[in-house]
């Protein structure tokens, strides 16, 4: 069984904690992880560019100038392609980018996630996040006695106020619930700093 420390807020170690292999310490599976960060950006794009086509133009039902005798190319509309203010050829359209991955596959994936911050010592895990007041520098202060440099990803299990509004400032740091928590913020951390209840509750639904 794999095992790491829970700290106080303060970065002092309060006891040990045996984490579950089938979470926490499982062989790591890359493609599965890389279908997963797809899915959550292809997601995050609306797929609302649109353009219009020479059918779709306004003005050009006039031929410009006669077929002969001008010395230019035969034109038959000024909506065409070559035109300025003419039709887009193969010009985006609204679509969805929508890809699918089992659930199986999504469990491994998140799993495959949460062993790589433990095995690169990447998982900082506390006792409770209950910070004494919602100020950005108690939440900062936190970040440093923690040791927690660069971008963080923290996660909560119970609703909490005050870490939520003290985090707001710090650009660097997202905090989700503990059922909120996926793949590509993972990745995208440098650290995970997670509450113990989490940690447990993660391993119920996961294991």
């Amino acid at each position: 069984m794999a095992k790491t420390q829970v700290l106080s807020l303060k970065g002092e170690k309060v006891k040990d904690l045996t984490l579950k292999d089938s979470v926490w310490n499982i062989e790591v599976n890359e493609p599965v992880m890389h279908d997963a960060i797809v899915l959550a950006q292809a997601s995050l794009r609306q797929g609302t560019a649109s353009t219009k086509t020479r059918s779709e133009v306004s003005g050009g039902g006039r031929k410009p100038y006669k077929q002969k005798g001008t010395g230019n190319a035969r034109q038959g509309s000024t909506r065409s392609p070559q035109w300025p203010g003419g039709g887009i050829v193969f010009g985006p359209k609204p679509r969805k980018y929508d890809k699918k991955q089992n659930r199986k596959e999504r469990r491994l994936a998140l799993k495959s996630a949460l062993t790589s911050k433990f095995q690169d010592k990447e998982l900082v895990i506390v006792e409770n996040l209950n910070l004494v007041d919602n100020k950005t520098k108690t939440f900062n202060e936190m970040l440093k006695n923690l040791k927690v440099d660069g971008k963080a990803l923290v996660v909560y299990a119970d609703e909490n106020e005050n870490l939520f509004l003290a985090s707001r400032n710090n650009n660097k740091v997202a905090v989700v619930a503990f059922n909120e928590i996926n793949v590509l913020d993972l990745v995208a951390a440098n650290y995970l700093l997670i509450d113990e209840s989490s940690v447990k509750k993660i391993e119920e639904v996961l294991n």
